[in-house]
């Protein structure tokens, strides 16, 4: 891995805080993902299953954990089955976890091979009434290949129909909303990585520079600061691109007069930042540019003093949506008869702000969490309104990320991430 050892006393905790929701005779298993294929023998990089990552640490395929407090057996309570490694696999493939490097990096004590698994199952299972098993119930998510965890499911239930199956996914969302310190600081890694990309590409974005070589600058900074690359595919999108919400082409010329929307941010110990910038090709915003700039960022600051304890998510995004639309009244754009006429369920404002405010964010950019409970502190939230007005070929859209405090505004994890017109123009113009 680039990324620092991480403390594991985090997945202890994790642990911990998961076995205290489960029922009495219960089992919770967690799946590794898979490495999947491309063609040939070829394989994507390996991306390791977010819930296991987050209960163990333990960052490599085949990789199954098995919880069982009230098991009869001290060493059946908490149980962690990796693939058995030797000489050749470490020639072949790089060094993978011995029992002994698995109890330092996750702190369980009892490591299996995965050979041993069916066995051992058979003889906990026996006691078990009720079994935890994994699904991917994010609510946008939209999965067609079959994973690893869906077909142990599917076996699992031929092998022991008769036990009573409950949910993980409630705990797991419940717990991984509300982050550990140790995670803001690893969140806080990955921002302050992403604030030495930007300000490498400030002095380097020009007239006549391609979307693509910005990126490329952008990967640069990443890599050589132990990130293993963006959080999410990167959007580089100048002039009339930034119309387009996920344009991730980056293939275009950036011309003077443009502005330049980017939104791009790097992983760090599988932990996602997310910013979006947009900044002037020529190192200079126009009249109207720093117009909308400044309406967007108005609604920003005002919108993250909303993202307190007790506040749903649905009446925060009402509650922006009128700034929004204050705002767009004062840029022309709206007008009282647009107003009187709009649909309350597709706001005048949409047309010019279609998405949504903000997101949870943590271990993956669109990270888990309830949209029905009230925001609680220690959540984590991106903040990031935007105007785009194909008309003029102009989009803009400005977002950071956000700590829920107890009391008071947020923490801005990328407080130090220039923002302002007048620091953005000095830098590019340094």
């Amino acid at each position: 891995m680039k990324y620092e050892k991480i403390n594991r006393e985090l997945f202890i905790k994790n642990r911990a805080k998961f076995i205290a929701q489960m029922a009495p005779k219960s089992i919770a298993i967690f799946n590794s993902n898979d490495i999947y294929p491309i063609s040939a023998d070829s394989t994507m990089p390996f991306q390791q299953h977010r819930d296991i990552f987050y209960l163990t640490g333990a960052d490599q395929e085949e990789t199954i954990l098995v919880l069982f407090p009230d098991a009869f057996n001290e060493e059946h309570r908490e149980m962690l089955f990796v693939r058995e490694t030797n000489e050749h696999i470490a020639v072949w493939e790089g060094e993978k976890l011995t029992k002994e490097a698995a109890l330092d990096r996750t702190g369980i004590k009892d490591v299996y091979w995965l050979d041993q698994f069916d066995t051992i199952m058979k003889v906990v299972m026996a006691q078990a009434e009720n079994v935890y098993l994994n699904t991917n119930e994010h609510t946008r998510a939209n999965t067609t290949v079959e994973t690893r965890e869906d077909r142990f499911i599917k076996d699992f239930k031929v092998k022991y129909p008769v036990h009573n199956i409950k949910k993980s996914a409630p705990i797991m969302h419940s717990l991984r909303a509300i982050k550990d310190s140790i995670e803001i600081d690893l969140m806080q890694t990955a921002c302050n990585i992403t604030e030495k990309a930007f300000r490498r590409i400030l002095g380097f974005i020009k007239p006549g520079v391609t979307e693509y070589e910005i990126e490329a600058e952008i990967m640069h900074e990443f890599l050589r600061n132990r990130s293993k690359g963006f959080a999410y595919t990167p959007i580089i999108a100048s002039g009339n691109n930034a119309n387009v919400l996920h344009y991730i082409e980056n293939n275009q010329v950036c011309n003077d007069g443009d502005v330049i929307l980017m939104d791009f941010a790097a992983e760090y110990a599988n932990y996602a930042s997310d910013l979006s910038r947009s900044v002037p090709v020529n190192g200079k915003y126009s009249p109207r540019q720093k117009d909308v700039y400044n309406a967007v960022l108005r609604v920003k600051k005002a919108s993250e003093n909303l993202l307190v304890p007790g506040t749903y998510l649905a009446e925060y995004h009402k509650e922006v949506g009128k700034l929004m639309e204050s705002e767009l009244v004062g840029l022309g754009l709206l007008d009282s008869t647009d107003l009187k006429n709009q649909d309350p369920k597709w706001p005048a404002y949409k047309k010019y702000f279609m998405h949504g405010t903000s997101h949870f964010i943590g271990l993956d950019t669109h990270d888990v969490g309830s949209w029905t409970k009230p925001i609680e502190a220690g959540m984590v939230f991106t903040c990031e309104p935007g105007i785009y007005i194909p008309a003029e070929g102009l989009g803009i859209r400005i977002e950071d990320d956000l700590v829920v405090q107890a009391n008071g505004a947020p923490k801005n994890l990328m407080g130090n991430i220039p923002i302002e017109i007048e620091e953005i123009e000095d830098l590019m113009n340094a």
